[in-house]
């Protein structure tokens, strides 16, 4: 086990989660129950986390409650956390695969403690728990739970790592194999799904649930009708044979679908759980501890851990936001357009601003229709009590429609959804111009025109700004704020405020074609489309960037993005820069003929190849292989990131990843898409440098 100095050379910036106990007498008992609490000293904004001096101090209050002799051993965190796993922050900075391995074998040797120990140890769960955190939990005899725990979750596999202090081997034994898949790999690879306090009862993670208000109260009470014999604890029955195999064989398959064997946490934690099945915690914990050992000195978990960082920090502080003193209030939001994108909008202006939203188009089937969805949707929430009754007849009450554009007279902040057309949003900015006042922020969501162009024939260009939402806009974060070339700061400002108030996730973007996510995607769909119409098979390009671990393939992107779409935005950028983006013709046979997917699937849900696909494309005779396309692919990545970052479209490389994990869905596990050129080797062979310096995204020379 690692020494208090050992530790504190470890991680020296380490915010230490001190454990403190103090003896409490509890009715019915004759002996007092020790108490743990965990806690860093702040509040439950920056919540409890373990590094070594933290497992170091756990330790030591575990053996003051271990020398007092108490009835009962319990821990329990501050008000509203538990402790959320190990202190990500430290392992950054390791560099010795020695520490590495000390830091995973203390957890594991502090943690067991508690299982191993002679009195009946307890978690008192009063709050949000993960990672290390749950493990923590595990290692107790017995777990309540606060009814009202914002997050309970094993994240590793989501960060690229896996649950090393324990977790693959308690919670299989615990709740069986294929509730321990759900949580440990399907759960963490599903955009790190969390569970909900019944669902971890449910599955037998905790023993029981209390309320919040006197939580502490009653499980002590509780506590002592289980050391007295008055409550027994009933533990599911575990099938280590069929069923278990069956649990591996649906985790193997989900696995491979979402990663291709491109994360090797996943991979690990898979082993693990087989290894599980014997119930033997030397072998287990020995097991976790080689493979944390090993992981944490890989580039692929650094990676992890930066998308983990970019999301938490850099999304939290825009790199060139201005000063959010300029930002204007919003106190009505106007919307042109009321298509299903515009009504999407509307839904999330009403939800988040609570101010009136009131929506326009050119006919009174269309706004009503609108109007319509949003207020159905609203409904919807209501339904799944999502909603008060008095919070959706509010919500439904602040939207409204018009065929008039003066309805936005005393609106701040107008934004349009129309037709993806450069003289159809000047027109439409022309016309709103003449009813709002000189202040209205004028906001466009267009996926890939000139916000300096539509802005041209105002008469204050300078509040003109782009505000990109990607679909579907109530999932993904991400939100691209564009800066024309007359943009000023207070526009900014309040573009960057509505978004914060939004809750979506705001990256400043200057005003260049397709911006950064767009412009990526349809580069790298390019090259798929090319290598498809010099004569690669279908299948062999879809299938030829799956050793990327990409959420999805590019022919089932090009088919969510919709072909018209991704060929308009083709268009755009071959306008732009026509030695780099083709327009195929194939691709125009493809959208004129109505088609909306490469494929159709089967009856099994196989998917092959649309014969009428197949009829309408003339390849050509010179394919490549899934290498050579691969290849090819990732060259083209390297080559227009490096053209953007000189061209200055965004700040800097942690940009362009916080766009693709946020926008378009990239691994968290995978780090974005610089750090994995970088390990490839590919940056430095197409533009002669790192995009990222060694040591971030990586592990330090």
């Amino acid at each position: 086990m690692i020494t208090a100095e050992q530790a504190a050379q470890a991680f020296p910036d380490e915010v230490v989660t001190k454990a403190v106990t103090r003896l409490i007498p509890v009715p019915g008992l004759a002996k007092p129950v020790a108490l743990i609490t965990i806690d860093n000293g702040f509040d439950h904004t920056r919540p409890s986390t373990f590094g070594p001096q933290s497992l170091v101090s756990l330790n030591a209050a575990l053996d003051e409650a271990l020398a007092a002799e108490p009835a009962a051993i319990a821990v329990t965190g501050k008000p509203f956390v538990f402790a959320v796993g190990a202190d990500l922050s430290g392992v950054e900075q390791l560099s010795s695969p020695e520490l590495a391995r000390q830091i995973a074998q203390t957890g594991h040797d502090v943690f067991r403690r508690f299982t191993e120990s002679s009195i009946p140890t307890f978690a008192f769960v009063n709050g949000a728990v993960m990672g290390g955190g749950l493990e923590l939990a595990l290692s107790c005899h017995y777990r309540t739970l606060v009814s009202n725990a914002a997050a309970i979750a094993f994240p590793e596999v989501f960060l690229g790592l896996f649950p090393g202090w324990g977790g693959t081997q308690l919670l299989p034994n615990l709740i069986g194999a294929d509730a321990a898949v759900t949580v440990i790999i399907e759960n963490a690879l599903n955009q790190n799904k969390m569970l909900k306090p019944a669902q971890a009862a449910e599955l037998g993670i905790v023993d029981v649930v209390f309320d919040s208000a006197d939580y502490l109260e009653q499980s002590l009470s509780w506590l002592a009708k289980v050391v007295n014999g008055e409550v027994s604890v009933a533990r599911k029955d575990v099938d280590r044979g069929e069923a278990w195999d069956a649990a591996l064989a649906r985790g193997r398959a989900f696995v491979e679908a979402k990663t291709h064997g491109a994360s090797p946490g996943a991979t690990k934690a898979l082993e693990l759980l087989e290894l599980a099945r014997g119930n033997d915690l030397d072998a287990g914990y020995a097991a976790e501890t080689d493979g944390l050992a090993e992981l944490l000195m890989t580039d692929e978990l650094r990676a992890g851990l930066y998308s983990f960082n970019l999301v938490q920090k850099r999304a939290r502080k825009p790199a060139g936001a201005p000063d959010k003193s300029l930002a204007r209030p919003v106190t009505k939001v106007g919307i042109v357009g009321a298509g299903l994108m515009a009504s999407q909008l509307a839904l999330l202006f009403v939800r988040q601003l609570k101010v009136p939203v009131v929506l326009t188009d050119v006919d009174q089937a269309r706004v009503d229709k609108g109007v319509g969805y949003v207020h159905g949707e609203i409904d919807k929430l209501l339904g799944k009590k999502r909603l008060s009754p008095d919070a959706a007849n509010r919500l439904k009450a602040l939207v409204s429609g018009s065929l008039d554009k003066a309805a936005f007279a005393d609106a701040d902040f107008v934004i349009e959804a129309v037709f993806e057309e450069l003289s159809v949003k000047q027109q439409v900015f022309a016309e709103v111009e003449e009813h709002v006042s000189a202040e209205c922020v004028l906001a466009t969501n267009t996926s890939s025109l000139s916000i300096t162009d539509m802005a041209s024939k105002l008469s204050h260009p300078e509040r003109v700004v782009g505000f990109h939402f990607f679909n579907p806009v109530a999932v993904l974060p991400l939100l691209e704020i564009v800066r024309g070339e007359q943009t000023d700061d207070a526009t900014l400002a309040t573009a960057f405020a509505v978004g914060k108030q939004l809750k979506k996730s705001s990256v400043l973007v200057k005003d260049a074609p397709a911006f950064v996510v767009n412009r990526l995607l349809t580069r790298f769909l390019g090259e798929v489309i090319r290598a498809v119409d010099e004569g690669t098979p279908f299948e062999v390009a879809d299938k030829a960037l799956d050793p990327l671990g990409l959420p999805m393939s590019p022919l089932i992107l090009l088919q969510l993005v919709g072909p018209a779409v991704a060929l308009h935005v083709a268009e755009t950028m071959h306008h732009a820069f026509p030695d780099r983006f083709g327009v195929s013709e194939n691709m125009k046979r493809f959208v004129a003929a109505g088609k909306t997917a490469v494929y159709t699937w089967d009856a099994s849900g196989k998917p092959q190849v649309d014969p009428e696909v197949a009829a309408l494309w003339q390849p050509g005779s010179s394919p490549l292989t899934a290498e050579q396309l691969r290849a090819r692919a990732e060259e083209a990545l390297a080559q227009e990131i490096r053209l953007m970052l000189d061209e200055g479209v965004v700040a800097e490389a942690q940009d362009i990843d916080l766009c693709l994990i946020l926008g378009a869905g990239w691994p968290f596990w995978l780090g974005g898409i610089t750090p994995y050129l970088d390990r490839a080797g590919v940056s430095e062979r197409v533009t002669g440098k790192r995009f990222l310096a060694q040591g971030v995204a990586s592990v330090p020379a």
